[in-house]
């Protein structure tokens, strides 16, 4: 019997889920940088971060937004499966915007 999550609401608990997430990374990149602290690898780690981060807006903002209006991003597993069955289910792929679902 598993019970699914239940969405969470409260914009309290979403600031400091946000703020738990920006501790993580900076406690584990402070870790990291004190473990090798050269600027080669503090560049690398800078690197990492933004690249991760531009890839994960380009997951959910850019697909729904500018390639696939039809796709609702709902987390990473959402957008592999998007991915590897979604491009079949209607996505042009290239580049030209359909309108939203509703519209002619």
């Amino acid at each position: 019997m598993s019970k699914q999550m239940a969405d969470l609401r409260s914009a309290k608990l979403m600031y400091l889920k946000a703020v738990l997430f920006v501790v993580i990374g900076v406690v584990a990149s402070a870790l990291l940088i004190i473990d090798d602290p050269r600027w080669r690898t503090a560049m690398l780690l800078a690197l990492a971060i933004w690249s991760f981060a531009r890839a994960y807006y380009f997951a959910f903002y850019v697909i729904e937004k500018y390639v696939d209006p039809t796709y609702r991003f709902a987390g990473l597993t959402s957008f592999l499966r998007y991915l590897v069955a979604g491009r079949r289910r209607g996505s042009r792929g290239d580049g030209e915007r359909r309108a939203p679902r509703g519209e002619p």
